[in-house]
């Protein structure tokens, strides 16, 4: 995979709960010695965003925070519409032309080694393959759609 879209991120934001995309960042507040007992260090996640300021002027970063419980990387995949596909994704469409009323639904999980689709109700696993991702869209995910 060639392109930098996989290093893509999106999470919903804490305090508009809103998506955001851009790139992970996962910062302690603090950094203590190991001397003695350490107390709780507050971790924030963050998703940063690049935007332009001003012609001529350095671009910056938007950072939002965003709930951990939420982050999904990209897969670097495109739906059939050019849609990214994201971790946690649910992916819909029609395997057969001839028979449209017949859809079929899978999310989008990593399972160690790479992207696969996942079935409700089945325990098979299979590679996302190119040929799916042009015959299937983006219909939500399973923070929307559980």
């Amino acid at each position: 995979m060639a392109n930098r879209e996989r290093f893509l991120a999106k999470a919903k934001h804490i305090k508009t709960g809103e998506w955001v995309t851009g790139y992970y960042c996962k910062m302690a507040e603090t950094t203590y010695c190991t001397i003695g007992e350490v107390p709780p260090i507050p971790v924030h996640h963050y998703i940063l965003h690049e935007t332009m300021t001003d012609w001529g002027l350095p671009n910056r970063f938007l950072q939002y925070e965003v709930d951990p419980d939420t982050i999904c990387q990209c897969t670097g995949l495109k739906d059939k519409n050019g849609k990214l596909i994201f971790e946690n994704d649910i992916m819909q469409g029609h395997i057969d032309d001839l028979s449209p009323e017949d859809i079929s639904q899978f999310k989008v999980v990593w399972n160690g080694s790479g992207w696969v689709e996942v079935q409700a109700g089945c325990t098979d696993r299979e590679y996302i393959s190119e040929f799916e991702t042009e015959i299937y869209e983006v219909v939500g995910n399973v923070f929307g759609n559980p």
